[in-house]
């Protein structure tokens, strides 16, 4: 017998959490179909060498309990920058006596100053499990389905114990970007990725990727890791996100300083995406500056929680002279925000160097806003002839861009955005579960191939 095994572990263990593969897993989890294909759909967790059931994904209805966790996810913030911010400091260190000493001094302030407490919350959060997801018993012919960012996770030797018993893997693939452009990251985040992937193409029987860019992008990456032959035995598929922003909440209050913004006649442009050096504000920041220069009057709004290597970024806009006048910047937008960003700008534009999908410009076509856009492969396979399209060579073709826009008034897309179509959750995630239940009893029993070490 058939079940898939769709796995949340990192989105179930930290359910505050709302950016990227979070939302996408949230929302793919709560539209979960109960069956596809006549295969039974089940969300799982693994936790501390357990397979459960997930019950409830969303965080306890406990306003105690709910500070506690969003209290570790805080924590566990600052405990990631502390560790960036050593990392950095270290690598300027020459002598190694002092490197040691310093690694030392580290340790022990890390492990007393967010060690003892996230263990602390830990302990709080396994009281609360059996309300939120129950033991489950694998049976041979299960697929364990990686939705989530399980990089992240620790249950590499349980999904090989699994897999012992008969179990499928099955991997969903969001980007290769870590690989391919590993100076977007820190040496460490590339290096845990690169051993994840890994381990993944020597034991996953299939994947799906987010979008037919990623799949092929995917299968030439597996051809030089492990050759065609090996290739051969696996299968590659892809399934496209939603759209809707499900933590909206049409009574709560729309940030006032946002709400200021949208409410003067000027045109606003909006940027919705993590600020980190793959998004490419400063490409951005360029393109508007020559804008504004040639008498401009459009604003740009810059949303995105603060990410990683974007300190040189963020010193530019906080000391911007346009800064609060032609430039804003939210950190910290809830979704009735975005909602409203949606709603009032008069398009996005998203400049990032690579991606995976690009999940804003789905949500702000799928509202009716117009989206301008890198001249990438998979922004061409979502918003084809209705999205306008930039060189990331030339800022100033985005600078003519906005010119075009604001003088005509008409966007400078070859087809109106109004006549544009996509999905939702409920069919994304239906996608998900029957292209890989198809995927799963059409192919032949994998053969037993050996596992790499678990990163």
């Amino acid at each position: 017998m058939t079940r898939l095994l769709v796995e949340c572990t990192h989105v179930f263990k930290h359910p505050k959490v709302n950016s990227g593969i979070q939302r996408v897993v949230r929302n793919v989890i709560n539209q979960l179909p109960p069956s596809a294909e006549g295969v039974e759909c089940l969300p799982v967790v693994l936790l501390k060498g357990t397979l459960y059931r997930v019950t409830r994904l969303a965080p306890l209805d406990s306003p105690l309990f709910n500070a506690v966790v969003t209290f570790g996810e805080r924590l566990e913030r600052l405990a990631h920058r502390f560790w960036q911010g050593y990392q950095r400091l270290d690598s300027r260190l020459k002598s190694k006596t002092a490197r040691r000493l310093f690694y030392v001094g580290y340790r022990l302030t890390s492990f007393g100053v967010f060690g003892v407490p996230l263990r602390l919350i830990e302990r709080i959060n396994r009281h609360q499990l059996p309300k939120r997801c129950v033991p489950l018993q694998h049976q041979s012919g299960d697929q364990l389905v990686l939705l989530d960012s399980s990089w992240h996770s620790d249950f590499f030797v349980q999904a090989e114990r699994l897999k012992r018993d008969g179990v499928g893997i099955v991997a969903v693939i969001y980007d290769l970007i870590p690989l391919s452009h590993p100076q977007f990251y820190d040496t460490r985040l590339v290096q845990v990725f690169s051993e994840w992937f890994d381990w993944l193409s020597r034991t996953a029987d299939g994947f799906m990727a987010i979008s037919a860019t990623v799949r092929d992008q995917l299968r030439e990456e597996l051809q030089r890791r492990i050759g065609p032959a090996q290739v051969e035995q696996r299968w590659f598929d892809y399934f496209h996100l939603g759209s809707e922003l499900d933590l909206h909440n049409a009574e709560a209050a729309v940030e006032p300083a946002l709400e200021r913004l949208f409410a003067t006649p000027e045109p606003v442009f909006l940027m919705v995406s993590t600020i980190e050096p793959r998004k490419n504000h400063a490409y951005l920041l360029d393109a508007f500056e020559r804008a504004w220069a040639n008498g401009s009057r459009a604003r740009l709004c810059i949303a995105g929680r603060i990410g990683w290597k974007c300190d040189a970024l963020l010193e530019r806009v906080r000391n911007h002279p346009e800064l609060n006048r032609r430039l804003f910047m939210f950190n910290d937008l809830s979704d009735t925000s975005l909602e409203h960003a949606y709603a009032h700008a008069s398009a996005l534009v998203f400049p990032s160097f690579v991606e995976g999908f690009g999940l804003p410009l789905v949500e702000a076509m799928q509202r009716g806003l117009p989206a301008m856009g890198s001249d990438i492969a998979v922004f061409r396979e979502i918003g084809g002839e209705f999205m306008a399209y930039f060189d990331l060579q030339d800022p100033q073709s985005l600078a003519d861009l906005l010119h075009a826009f604001e003088r005509s008034g008409q966007f400078p897309a070859a087809r109106d955005v109004a006549d544009w179509r996509w999905i939702g959750w409920r069919e994304a995630s239906a996608q998900l579960a029957e292209r890989t239940a198809r995927n799963v009893l059409e192919a032949p029993t994998a053969q037993a191939r050996p596992h790499a070490h678990c990163p």
